[in-house]
């Protein structure tokens, strides 16, 4: 319960003194500056390591680091209790400035004895639109009475960036074999669908004769009897199941192949010995 009370008034003084920066009007010049408390000696102000010479960008995804230095003026020690922030929209705007988004509020409970000074790492991170606005960095303090004070440690102007993109980045190689998937998806679908209706469709086989011998399931004998003599303008012709010929232009030692003759195998034949008459 105590931790929650803490966060709770850690974030209601982070807000006003937000507010407090916005509200500032020029009859008030005669008070200290904004970053050391009047009833507090000390001195907090930020830096930040990574910025850049044309000024300080926050970049989206990337955690930005702020480097917080204290000086415990004060004759006892104190302890930094939380350190938070806020963006707010530019003072330049006609409705006044306004709270955009609080930042990670990080608890440290780091004492810093008397006359001594300290540096605290505070790192946030932001996802918002490119754009300017105005970051407000504070801390929360107590002292040995176990008193809570407010200090603002940074209000500025800053600038939110997006990350520098990269070809080797996952997400970008992602996303462009996605695209290069769907892509290559249309066309297949244009081409089947329109393409291919406008060509002629090839047949598919081989010649006639290897068509005929898978359609019939091999070549088979064709019985004489079921031959049929055509006689044409040319002469005689036969036809068969498969072919038509016309044997009128074949010469007949083709036709009428002569028989192999069979030879007993086993030793060459002797001949026969001729008895002499006496």
């Amino acid at each position: 319960m105590t931790l929650i009370k803490l966060s709770t008034l850690a974030l209601l003084s982070l807000r006003a003194i937000g507010s407090f920066a916005q509200a500032a009007d020029p009859v008030d010049e005669e008070l200290e500056s904004p970053s050391t408390s009047p009833n507090l000696a000390v001195h907090v102000s930020a830096s930040f390591p990574s910025s850049e010479i044309f000024g300080i960008k926050l970049i989206n995804g990337h955690p930005t680091q702020a480097l917080l230095s204290f000086a415990n003026d004060e004759p006892t020690p104190i302890t930094v209790s939380f350190i938070g922030g806020s963006l707010w929209t530019p003072d330049i705007e006609p409705q006044g400035s306004r709270i955009v988004r609080n930042l990670t509020t990080t608890r440290y409970n780091v004492e810093i004895p008397a006359g001594q000074k300290e540096s605290l790492s505070y790192s946030f991170a932001t996802e918002l639109h490119p754009q300017d606005m105005r970051l407000n960095l504070a801390a929360v303090l107590s002292d040995s009475a176990g008193a809570f004070y407010t200090i603002q440690a940074f209000n500025e102007t800053v600038s939110i960036v997006e990350p520098d993109t990269s070809f080797f980045d996952p997400q970008i190689i992602f996303l462009y074999l996605f695209l290069l998937a769907a892509f290559a998806g249309t066309c297949y679908f244009i081409y089947n669908t329109w393409i291919t209706t406008l060509f002629p469709q090839k047949r598919r086989g081989g010649k006639g004769g290897e068509r005929a011998k898978r359609s019939s399931g091999g070549s088979k004998r064709v019985d004489p009897a079921d031959q049929v003599s055509v006689i044409g303008a040319d002469g005689p012709a036969v036809t068969s199941g498969a072919k038509a010929y016309d044997e009128s232009w074949i010469p007949q030692h083709h036709i009428n192949r002569p028989e192999a003759k069979r030879v007993k195998s086993g030793g060459p034949a002797r001949p026969k010995s001729r008895s002499k008459p006496e």
